[in-house]
């Protein structure tokens, strides 16, 4: 079974009676307007506000991919279960259905749906703490369905609890470490069983221990995971129950795609094996062989080709960090494997970008992606050559010289290692990173000062351009209607991005009175002002908010015109320029369709 049947039967499943959940799309990859996180995580990020609580439009049962990505997972890829991009797909109840309706029906899809014996699946549940009982409800029902299908699902045997570090979910992790307000509850994963063989392999460091499903030995891959979001933090520290209790399934497609094919390595299914070719016929190599290096290089572009799509650019800070180092650490995979760098770039992210049409790509996309990363990877390349030639010349290579390299040239410790050894040295892992956890702390000091909003810096081009998108926005709705409103933005120091809701292409006569109605705003030279006020006081105002859910009562409301006449109000964390005037003139360079109903503008500004 291929990854898109697997992803068509989740949504035919779920959207059938008497499920009846209504398919949403994909929230982007990088969270518009939201500076307390670089990337969405899971499925559930986009949809706290109405696991809170707040009516969703399109009601109270929901299915959906997300696309997700986990920077914190770049280290374990390599192992053929882990990976940074991945799509979760998942189901939702805001407060309608709960246990007993949502494991028979996981149950189902997994056995009659994807065709999974049930004799190959394991649970797990929440064993209790001094907050919440063990999860006794969904041990009896997972008793039930079992012995349905003629097993008996015995706790130790079937059904495994364990404590809140495995079997407890919310963003923060364990109940102690949840902030107040922060929703979270018991969980309960299954778990494939792909053979008592694999716990028995000679090599594997868990030979010699018990096996059950959480050992990581490699015999059982978690494969999907039900969140019974029903309590919530209180400001004493105390856990009470919300409101309405809601279940969050996520089911990685991945692991999925490799149960279904009794795969234990998601390497080897279609989501990676296009990929995969491409790197066997530029090198000669065998996957077999090289298979670490190769899982590497393959998640890191697909992962790169998904960030690049969603506006991120190679930087050294924030979201753009993280792309520069996938690339690089993919580029150094690709120079120790001996394969041309530049040559084979298009060809990767063009497998990858047919893996995943017509859901997430078009054609057009592939040359912005392969140049973008081909620029980094160039960058890199010559990085490379020189930290080699500073390597050459230093008399003393210690810890500090390679975490200097690294910094200054993105010359991977590794790479420094490995060349130290030809000169009959060592060099000490654990004392380079200390170097690396030294910068990162200078970091996390030097970014606490950082501009509210999620700009990706606070220099003053970025800056204008920010304030230039409210601008674009107001002006947009003057050409085009009310109905017409801010659906994404991606702002560098290079040019603004805009996505906003129309269902058609723009003519060109339209982009010039856009255009036109900016520039002249900018002429008049019109003040910038700052406000907090209560949000309901904004909104009925006229400002306005892109998801407003996401701001806290009290907001901060930013004015374009005098108080009296203003020409645009918005709910934004800042910063702005003082006045229109310092903008400079506004080009649009490009429009294009970003998804259906969605349209995408990029806009250059000039020296004011």
């Amino acid at each position: 079974m291929t990854s898109p049947q697997v992803r068509q039967h989740f949504f035919d499943f779920f959207g059938s009676f008497p499920r009846n959940h209504v398919l949403v799309p994909s929230s982007p990859l990088v969270p518009e307007n939201d500076p307390t996180t670089l990337f969405t995580s899971s499925g559930m990020q986009p949809l706290i506000p109405y696991l809170l609580g707040q009516a969703h439009p399109q009601g109270k049962r929901l299915v959906n991919s997300q696309k997700c990505l986990r920077a914190q997972d770049i280290d374990e890829v390599g192992d053929g279960r882990h990976t940074t991009f991945f799509e979760m797909l998942g189901n939702w109840s805001l407060g309608d259905y709960f246990k007993k309706e949502q494991l028979p029906w996981k149950f189902e899809f997994l056995t009659n749906k994807l065709g999974l014996d049930p004799r190959r699946l394991y649970v797990s549940v929440f064993a209790g703490n001094d907050s919440v009982p063990k999860d006794t409800e969904s041990v009896n029902i997972w008793k039930e369905i079992f012995a349905q299908k003629g097993i008996d699902a015995k706790e130790n045997e079937r059904i495994f609890a364990y404590p809140a570090s495995k079997n407890w979910w919310s963003r923060s992790g364990e109940p102690e470490n949840m902030p107040t307000d922060e929703p979270g509850g018991p969980d309960s994963e299954v778990f494939f069983d792909f053979g008592s063989e694999l716990k028995l392999h000679e090599n594997s460091k868990f030979r010699d221990q018990k096996c059950h499903p959480n050992c990581d030995c490699g015999r059982f891959l978690e494969i999907g995971n039900s969140v019974f979001m029903q309590f919530q933090k209180k400001t004493d520290g105390t856990l009470t129950e919300l409101p309405q209790k809601n279940v969050d399934f996520g089911g990685g497609l991945e692991r999925l795609t490799a149960a279904v094919n009794d795969c234990t390595d998601i390497f080897k299914t279609d989501l990676f094996l296009p990929a995969i070719s491409v790197l066997e016929n530029q090198s000669g190599a065998t996957y077999e062989k090289n298979s670490t290096d190769m899982q590497i290089i393959t998640d890191h572009f697909r992962a790169s080709t998904f960030l690049v799509t969603d506006g991120v650019l190679p930087s050294n800070k924030n979201s753009g960090y993280v792309l520069r180092r996938l690339i690089r650490r993919a580029v150094f995979k690709l120079v120790k494997l001996d394969i041309p760098v530049l040559k084979t770039i298009p060809h990767i992210c063009k497998s990858i970008i047919e893996t995943y049409r017509p859901i997430y790509f078009k054609e057009k996309h592939l040359y912005e992606i392969h140049a973008e990363i081909g620029l980094e990877a160039d960058r890199f390349l010559s990085g490379l050559h020189k930290g080699n030639q500073i390597l050459i010349s230093q008399q003393n290579i210690d810890e500090k010289v390679a975490f200097n390299l690294f910094q200054s040239y993105g010359f991977p410790f590794e790479l420094t290692q490995e060349i130290v050894k030809q000169q009959g040295k060592t060099l000490d892992k654990f004392k380079f990173d200390t170097e690396f956890q030294k910068h990162q702390e200078l970091s996390r000091t030097a970014s606490s000062g950082m501009f509210k909003g999620g700009l990706a810096d606070q220099s003053e081009i970025v800056v204008r351009y920010h304030t230039a998108t409210h601008l674009l926005h107001q002006a947009l709705r003057d050409v085009l209607g009310e109905n017409t409103h801010q659906a994404g933005s991606n702002i560098t120091s290079r040019r603004l991005r805009f996505d906003f809701t129309h269902p058609d292409k723009l003519s060109t006569n339209q982009i010039i009175q856009v255009e036109t109605i900016i520039n002249r705003k900018i002429i008049e030279n019109l003040p910038v002002t700052h406000q907090e006020m209560s949000k309901p006081k904004a909104l009925s105002e006229g400002a306005l908010a892109f998801f407003p859910e996401r701001y806290p009562e009290k907001a901060s409301v930013y004015t374009i015109g005098m108080p009296e006449n203003w020409y645009s109000r918005e709910l934004c964390g800042g910063p702005h320029v003082v006045s229109t005037g310092e903008i400079g003139h506004i080009k649009i360079i490009k429009e294009e369709s970003a998804g259906s109903g969605i349209r995408r503008i990029y806009a250059k500004i000039s020296a004011p």
